[in-house]
Parts: C-alpha cells; structure tokens; sequence
C-alpha cells in the first residue's frame, strides 16, 4: 500500500524553503528516502521465483494437473509450504525427461524432486535434500495372465515403461540384450489401456502411481504383481542456480518430515483417486 501525505498550506514545502539550511538539509533527506523506496520496490517486483521441474510422466500422489497447470498432490503441497517460508513465487515447469538435467546446471531450472542420485548421469552436480519418502517400482499385469513372480518370468515379454527412465540394473540389462522388450509410453493413463487391451505384457512405474491410476480405472481387470522390482527413496536434487540457500530449504523438508506431512499429503493424494477425472490420451484407444 503507498500512502500520500497532505500538505497544509500553511506550512512551507521543500520547493518553496529557499536556501534555509535546515530545510535543504530536509529536502536531501526526504530525496534519500524516496530513492531507496523506489530501490527496495524494484528489487521486491524483480524478486527471482524457483522454478520447478517434473516430468510428462509424472503424476499423482506426486503431481496433480488441473488445466495443465499444478494444482494437487505433494508437489503442489510442497510448493506452498517453501513459498510461505522463503516469499517466493514458485513456477512449475513440465519438462521433456532428457532435458530435466541441463536446466538444472544452466538454471533454468531450481529444483526436480521425485528423483534419485541413481538416476540421473551427474549426481554431484547437484544438492540432494533429505530423503522425503520410500518407494518401489512393481509391476502392474493382466488377472488372466499368470504372475510375473521375477526378472525370467518377463523374458519374451514387452513391459510398458516412462520415457527416459532407468530402471533396476538387472532390468535394464535385459533391456540391452533384447531378453524383455521396453515400450516407452508417454503417460501412465496410455500405458494402462494398452495393458488393458493387450499390446502390453506389464507395466513398471511406482507403486503409489501405478496404485492411483488403478483406483480410477476400476474397470479393467489389472492386479499387481507380487514382484517388487527395486526399492529406494526419493529426493529432490537442487540446482546450485537455487535462488534460496540450500541449507534452508532443506530445514524446511526436514521439518515437514519430522511433522509427517509429507506422508500425509501422500495418503491424502491416494484417497482422491476416484475424485479426479482421468485424462484420456489419443495413444489409449
């Protein structure tokens, strides 16, 4: 808010004080303040937001779209919570998988969670957060199709995977010897049609992911595997382009760690399943 002070007429102004010292000493005074105004206004309306990167293929209990832009799930929560503390506009930003990397060490982009040290080519170009939750990858088949209890069971078989992705070492060397054939498949929404009509033998992704989508499709006849491919944790990995320190931001994650927020942010993704409509791809039909 700016506030205009009325002047009396009966009182003199600083254009009209003459040379009276004590009146310019005054007018210097009121030309300092309204400059450093100015100054600390500037610098407040070309204050630098964190811009947050995800995936195409990432989705819920992690991000949840609404007209394309974020509006649900931890990331959002995430979002709210470092944008109360630090005062600063948090701008996600959908990014190919390939490129997730690069805008981090040009900093175009702040921060990508949801990732892993393994994953990705250059782990010491970035600052890793504490570990925000445990995860596995599983697999997700047809009821009429018998279990896929581990990694022979998938030999001659096409597994439904996420552009980009790494998978478990064992997995992803059967991928280069042609012993499981990987089907990378833009969103987990195509991926479960696919597997619905066939054309896929399984799908891999996260657990909570593959859990969700399945609550909105309640339809198809899909079931886990019993099958845990990998277990890890998930973080986030900082720029060092971070407009914020990185110490503090992760004060921040710890304390919602130490307060179970995140976890509970996560069940509370999972229980909306059913209250979200599903976006439905040309690639699905």
């Amino acid at each position: 808010m700016i506030y205009t002070a009325k002047v009396s007429s009966t009182v003199p102004t600083a254009l009209s004080r003459g040379n009276d010292p004590v009146n310019l000493q005054w007018g210097v005074a009121l030309r300092r303040f309204c400059a450093l105004s100015l100054g600390l206004l500037s610098s407040l309306c070309s204050a630098e937001g964190l811009m947050w990167g995800y995936g195409p293929a990432d989705t819920m209990p992690y991000v949840g779209l609404v007209q394309q832009q974020v509006q649900h799930g931890l990331a959002y929560h995430l979002s709210q919570e470092i944008s109360k503390r630090f005062a600063l506009p948090v701008e996600f930003l959908e990014t190919p998988n390939n490129r997730l990397e690069p805008y981090l060490q040009q900093g175009r982009l702040h921060l990508v969670c949801n990732t892993n040290p393994e994953w990705v080519s250059q782990p010491q170009q970035y600052h890793w957060s504490p570990a925000l939750y445990d995860e596995e990858d599983v697999l997700l088949q047809r009821m009429d199709q018998p279990e896929l209890t581990g990694l022979t069971s998938l030999y001659g078989k096409v597994l439904g995977t996420s552009l980009g992705y790494t998978y478990s070492q064992p997995l992803m060397g059967a991928f280069a010897t042609g012993k499981v054939s990987r089907q990378d498949v833009r969103d987990l929404d195509t991926s479960l049609h696919m597997l619905d009509k066939d054309r896929l033998s399984a799908v891999i992704d996260m657990q909570r992911n593959l859990a969700y989508k399945l609550a909105q499709h309640p339809q198809m006849q899909l079931r886990f595997s019993p099958w845990v491919v990998q277990r890890y944790q998930v973080y986030c990995a900082y720029s060092r382009h971070l407009p914020i320190p990185a110490e503090q931001l992760d004060a921040l994650l710890q304390e919602l760690l130490d307060q179970h927020l995140i976890e509970q942010w996560l069940d509370e993704a999972l229980r909306s399943a059913t209250d979200r409509p599903v976006q439905h791809s040309a690639d699905a039909q």
